[in-house]
């Protein structure tokens, strides 16, 4: 499981309108195999600052959704909102180790 970070910045007075494409974007994942969950955030103190949380089964299955939908009109939409390019993050979750139970000596009472 690989989780995709899309920070997304902007022009001022667009973010209605890029926050719906966003929404769009995310929906059309569904679509792709390996794609899993998403969660959109939306700055509370900048709202023309979105971040997109995407989960996808691997990075292989997120690469192959990126390059099918790159020039999607939504995405040609989005584009011409964006104060900057987009930056894309691959991120895995930090999982804690588990313990070894074998090692615990149990006792009770007798």
């Amino acid at each position: 499981m690989v989780t995709i970070v899309w920070d997304t910045w902007l022009k001022p007075g667009t973010e209605a309108e890029g926050l719906r494409l966003t929404r769009q974007i995310w929906s059309d994942m569904r679509q792709f195999e390996g794609f899993q969950s998403h969660q959109l955030l939306v700055d509370e103190l900048t709202p023309t600052h979105l971040l997109a949380l995407a989960r996808w089964q691997s990075l292989a299955e997120a690469d192959v959704a990126r390059e099918r939908y790159k020039d999607s009109d939504t995405v040609r939409q989005l584009t011409l909102l964006l104060a900057r390019p987009r930056e894309r993050w691959i991120m895995q979750a930090d999982e804690v180790p588990s313990t070894d139970d074998t090692h615990i000596s149990h006792h009770d009472g007798e």
